[in-house]
């Protein structure tokens, strides 16, 4: 296989002085001008995929694609431990009321998610969405399984290194009819 051969640099620098020409008072670019620079311009468009490798042996299967209503922040500090999880709820099933020690991402890959929140709002996530649940007590809630078919979730746990995945929870005041 052949390489191309450039010119030296410090050969090419000193041609170039020596490219403008003066005619008449206008100034002309010489041949050499003209084809050192349409050489340059054509090396800048040279893509770099042209030297990547390709690779081999390797598949992959999509297990759900979700879209977020919005920007999602996602944060972990420390040693953080990542579970990658399904979960199905049945149908008038619920995850009880608890909390994450880290942020979770979470994609509804069937079925309609209801999740009432700490303040007692209810968030309906359909398949096709996702959402990031955050960390800490203060963002306690319940998920809720409200339709006929089974949710089935794929939930990405971003956890402080050797954390549970959730913490059991009591119900908020709005909740329990207080």
């Amino acid at each position: 296989m052949g390489f191309l051969k450039l010119p030296r640099l410090s050969h090419s620098l000193r041609s170039l002085r020596s490219l403008p020409l003066v005619r008449n008072g206008e100034q002309r670019w010489g041949r050499k001008g003209m084809v050192l620079g349409g050489c340059v311009a054509a090396l800048g468009m040279v893509p770099s995929a042209a030297l990547a490798t390709p690779g081999s042996g390797v598949s992959g299967t999509v297990l759900a694609t979700g879209t977020s209503s919005g920007t999602m922040k996602v944060e972990a500090k420390g040693v953080t431990d990542v579970v990658v999880r399904t979960i199905t709820i049945a149908p008038g099933g619920s995850t009880g009321w608890h909390h994450h020690p880290g942020q979770l991402i979470a994609v509804v890959q069937k079925g309609t998610l209801s999740r009432t929140l700490d303040d007692c709002s209810v968030e309906t996530t359909t398949a096709g969405q996702s959402f990031i649940e955050p960390s800490g007590a203060k963002h306690r809630h319940i998920g809720r399984n409200l339709g006929s078919e089974p949710v089935v979730l794929y939930v990405t746990y971003m956890l402080p290194a050797g954390s549970p995945l959730s913490v059991d929870a009591d119900a908020p005041a709005c909740e329990a009819g207080e």
